[in-house]
């Protein structure tokens, strides 16, 4: 699997929680993408990417909300989401068994660009809280360049390897 993340990260603040996931998005350099909510997987298995750079989703869960901003040009990631938690199952309604999470950007979801795989670019791990909250406000140092000249761009919060939030209503 393709994963990019800096060694020296700048960590403005973590707290608890989980994270969100993006639809996909038209970026050039100088922009900066904004998804406006964050949802929870709501189909398990489901896979975003391709090739090396797939993430397959995890169970089914929710989350109440939360938004996620990347700046291309600085490879600065802030994420923050709301009540991720468990939709089904003996935990409902909680995180379970998941106590951190990080956010991935996957960058040319359809690997058109990479040979025909996605590149994935990982924040660090955050705390989610038993609420199902969490945020991480740093940077992953510079993106590779195919996040700004690829139209197909997600946001993703994972647990381990696999997804189960992602950011929704970019703008």
């Amino acid at each position: 699997m393709q994963t990019l993340l800096c060694k020296s990260l700048i960590v403005a603040g973590l707290a608890l929680g989980a994270a969100l996931i993006g639809g996909n998005a038209s970026a050039d350099p100088g922009d900066n993408l904004r998804w406006q909510s964050a949802i929870g997987i709501a189909q398990a298995g489901n896979v975003v990417g391709t090739g090396t750079g797939a993430v397959t989703g995890a169970g089914v869960w929710s989350a109440q909300g939360g938004q996620v901003e990347v700046d291309l040009d600085k490879g600065k990631i802030d994420f923050d989401v709301h009540g991720l938690v468990l939709a089904g199952g003996i935990a409902i309604g909680t995180p379970g068994s998941v106590v951190q999470v990080k956010g991935t950007l996957v960058c040319d979801t359809d690997g058109s660009a990479s040979g025909l795989n996605s590149i994935l670019v990982d924040t660090p791990l955050v705390d989610l809280s038993d609420e199902g909250d969490a945020q991480f406000h740093g940077s992953v140092c510079a993106l590779p360049a195919v996040c700004a000249s690829e139209p197909d761009i997600a946001f993703l919060i994972r647990a381990g390897t696999k997804w189960i939030a992602n950011g929704t209503v970019l703008r």
